[in-house]
């Protein structure tokens, strides 16, 4: 079932967001209240020979929506992105992986909070970490599930 879900989160991602899987962005991990992607180098460095800040910012924030497809009900809510902060911490020289979790009492939260007329905010904080392991980027995304129709 895991694997069926990045199967289909990712081809989402091509359709949905052509540009991040242009960038190569890719889903590797998936579950109820937590994802993972990864994003390679090659092909998304700059000028200064680390990862573009954009490249960075994109593979945080798709999480949002990833999240959303693994932990609630996709016939119900679609997730919207509010605002993103990011912190770049240290320049992305490799591979990067972001990552990004809610714990069991937001996701029981959200869930009980997302009736047919409500739209429901929550934040979600991903860490972007090269390939040893440093830290390169943190963000704070406010999110929301919105009822489709409104």
């Amino acid at each position: 079932m895991a694997d069926e879900q990045l199967v289909m989160m990712n081809a989402a991602l091509e359709q949905l967001i052509p540009r991040a899987h242009q960038m190569g962005v890719e889903f590797v991990e998936l579950r109820p209240g937590f994802v993972r992607a990864e994003v390679p180098f090659e092909g998304n460095g700059n000028h200064f020979g680390v990862v573009y800040a954009g490249v960075i910012f994109t593979v945080a924030e798709v999480l949002g929506g990833a999240i959303h497809f693994a932990t609630f009900d996709v016939s119900t809510h679609y997730p919207l992105v509010k605002s993103v902060a990011i912190d770049f911490v240290t320049p992305g020289k490799s591979k990067l992986s972001a990552s990004a979790s809610l714990s069991t009492e937001e996701i029981a939260r959200i869930q009980a909070a997302a009736t047919p007329d409500a739209k429901v905010p929550f934040v979600l904080e991903a860490e972007v970490v090269g390939a040893d392991g440093a830290v390169v980027a943190r963000t704070r995304g406010d999110y929301q599930l919105r009822p489709f129709g409104r």
